[in-house]
């Protein structure tokens, strides 16, 4: 038997435990950094397999390793998520949230349990292969400043030190049993945007012994578009959005402050940091203008997602090898981002995508929406995927 047969044969018979993991995980989702009895779960497991790690990292991560001939040979590492949103779900399944306004809507429980299946195929493969596979389950991936950074500051690409790390996300857009990747800029950069509009309230019907914050935001507002229509090359795709203004109580009265929400994503890091700076030089000048203040703050975001141009190929022909040429699809750039870009500044990286959908025209269950949920069916392909990727990477 091939070791791709030998892969594909463990990945089928360990998905009715991987979807026991998975319904588990989405019955009882954790918020970001907050995932105490998600990661003693996956702990319990570690231990029931005889592998051991490391607890802890970055308040809740999780570190294990499994070594195979020659342990110090090559690292490669393998990551899953671990975090939920603060979404209500609104599906009526049998592993539903039992967490009210919390939800696995981003496909966490998913990476999880695949990376537990994948651990689990690696594990009776150790004679198989030479080097060590390092597995981080990672917290907080939806919040600033990423549980991914907090990670590596915590050494988690050290000891051994780490050549190469692959993850994979769900993808709805393609159907269960396709994976995608994309070499070079796959995801964009991503920071958050808060801004505090000062005024001077009063009665609205004497706007001229007042100073008006929500006339000064939205002139902010409309000056920020022109960053991106005449400050941005247009060739490096740029994104301003605003999703958030909040000010004022009635209709008669002007109010003191406004608050302004947004988010800047771009592909292009120094241009990143030069429109961070323009942003707070723009509001300050405008609502200067006008009489007022702007307080900008920018926590800290995350960086472009770079997939190596060599290491994603390689993968890429594996995972043709494994599945077949006609279940891998070539992706497009994304403006969404994620904080897997903190390990691909570090050491090259492989970042694809894991279709979770029924078939092609299905696609009614976006990410990051209530209603979200996947084929469980897709936890066979990426159990195996993640499993022989690691496998040849570590052979490469």
């Amino acid at each position: 038997m091939t070791i791709i047969e030998t892969i594909k044969e463990r990945a089928q018979a360990l998905f009715p435990r991987m979807t026991e993991y998975r319904r588990h995980l989405h019955r009882y989702p954790e918020l970001s950094f907050k995932e105490y009895n998600t990661a003693a779960y996956i702990q319990g497991i570690l231990e029931s397999c005889h592998i051991p790690y490391t607890k802890g990292v970055a308040g809740t991560g999780i570190v294990a390793l499994m070594e195979g001939k020659r342990p110090e040979k090559k690292c490669i590492a393998l990551r899953a998520d671990m975090d939920a949103l603060p979404i209500t779900e609104q599906n009526e399944v049998p592993y539903k949230s039992a967490h009210e306004g919390i939800m696995h809507a981003c496909g966490h429980d998913v990476h999880t349990a695949c990376l537990l299946g994948a651990m689990q195929i690696l594990n009776g493969l150790r004679d198989h292969f030479e080097g060590t596979v390092k597995l981080i389950f990672q917290p907080g991936e939806e919040q600033s400043p990423g549980g991914a950074s907090l990670m590596i500051a915590d050494g988690v690409l050290e000891q051994p030190a780490v050549d190469g790390i692959i993850g994979l996300h769900v993808y709805p857009e393609l159907p269960a049993g396709y994976l995608g990747f994309r070499s070079g800029e796959y995801m964009a950069s991503s920071d958050e945007i808060f801004i505090t509009v000062k005024g001077r309230g009063g009665h609205a019907a004497l706007p001229h012994k007042c100073i008006d914050p929500i006339v000064i935001a939205a002139n902010i507002i409309v000056s920020l578009q022109q960053l991106v229509s005449r400050k941005s090359n247009a060739l490096v795709p740029t994104v301003l959005s605003f999703g958030k203004i909040q000010g004022g109580h009635t209709n008669n009265v002007i109010p003191d402050e406004v608050h302004l929400e947004g988010t800047l994503r771009t592909f292009d890091e120094p241009w990143r940091q030069e429109a961070l700076q323009q942003i707070r030089t723009i509001a300050a000048h405008t609502a200067a203008a006008y009489g007022g203040e702007a307080v900008v703050h920018f926590p800290p975001g995350y960086p472009s997602l770079f997939n190596d141009h060599g290491f994603t190929k390689y993968l890429q022909g594996a995972a043709a090898d494994l599945l077949g040429k006609e279940h891998i699809t070539e992706l497009d750039r994304r403006m969404t981002a994620e904080d897997f870009s903190f390990y691909t500044q570090q050491v090259k990286g492989c970042f694809f995508r894991l279709g979770t959908n029924k078939d092609h025209t299905s696609f009614t269950r976006p990410v990051h929406n209530a209603s979200f949920d996947v084929d469980e069916s897709a936890m066979i392909t990426g159990a195996q995927a993640m499993a022989y990727l690691a496998y040849k990477a570590l052979e490469e």
